[in-house]
């Protein structure tokens, strides 16, 4: 069978979280820095083939590209860390506390933050030649996202942030999910599968992603975006990474673990 059955998957998403919580500095943040840099280089792949094509559904369906490619690799997103992490907290394991929990948190965002910020600013010396000329199409659409995905919100007040916080919600359901159904399968193909349509999904209907935010704000206030570092964090990457984080674990997280971790038999798969 190329595949688990939900109460052994759900206690792999215990194993999981459990292993990353006990990573050791320089591994989290290296793996976090990396996971940040592809989905960023993803982000603006897909960004160039919407304006290209003039077509968003086929950004979208290339997106998850980025995505298959970090997890297959092993690299770790703050979304992801978000719904796992906690599940081995209420499991009892050993050793694992919240201070442990939040140091892992902490960890994998500036990792994320680093490697999407290196990408950021690569994309734009290379949309500019160097910052010797405009960004051109492609760049100048990256800051209109900036500018929409900020001021955008600002401008309805709360229930704009509102509006960014259940968007990151969203967003992690679908990429959490993304992350289970690749430990579903045993198989390559089975678990780009799996990851590939939510993460497609999420990408389409414009929700709200921690870590994609981290490249494409950054890089739109690089290129021309009429928005301050304050309006970034308090318009979108804060209520957003609270969003990642609530959605995760709440629709994705709990709901498996509270009804699968401790139920069926499990398979002796060695």
């Amino acid at each position: 069978m190329s595949y688990l059955v939900p109460a052994e998957f759900a206690t792999k998403m215990v194993d999981s979280g459990e292993s990353k919580i006990f990573m050791s500095t320089r591994d989290t943040l290296i793996r976090a820095y990396m996971a940040g840099a592809i989905l960023a280089l993803a982000a603006v792949f897909a960004v160039t083939v919407t304006v290209q094509t003039g077509v968003p559904l086929l950004g979208a369906v290339l997106f998850p590209v980025g995505f298959v490619m970090l997890y297959l690799m092993g690299f770790d997103l703050l979304t992801g860390v978000f719904m796992l992490t906690p599940l081995a907290l209420l499991d009892g394991r050993a050793g694992v506390t919240v201070k442990r929990v939040l140091r892992n948190w902490g960890l994998v965002f500036v990792g994320n933050f680093a490697g999407a910020l290196t990408v950021a600013f690569m994309m734009a010396f290379v949309f500019t030649f160097g910052f010797s000329t405009d960004p051109g199409i492609v760049g100048e659409k990256i800051a209109g996202i900036g500018e929409s995905r900020t001021l955008g919100y600002a401008q309805y007040g709360l229930a704009g942030w509102v509006t960014i916080f259940i968007r990151g919600m969203l967003c992690n359901w679908m990429v959490s999910m993304g992350v289970v159904g690749a430990m579903i399968s045993t198989s390559v193909s089975g678990k780009v599968l799996a990851m590939w349509m939510p993460i497609m999904l999420f990408f389409f209907m414009g929700f709200e992603h921690s870590v994609v935010n981290m490249f494409l704000f950054p890089s739109a206030m690089i290129m021309g975006g009429g928005f301050s570092v304050m309006d970034y964090l308090v318009w979108n990457e804060i209520p957003t990474a609270l969003g990642n984080l609530v959605g995760g674990l709440a629709f994705t997280g709990l709901t498996i673990y509270a009804t699968h971790v401790k139920t069926g038999p499990r398979r002796n798969l060695a």
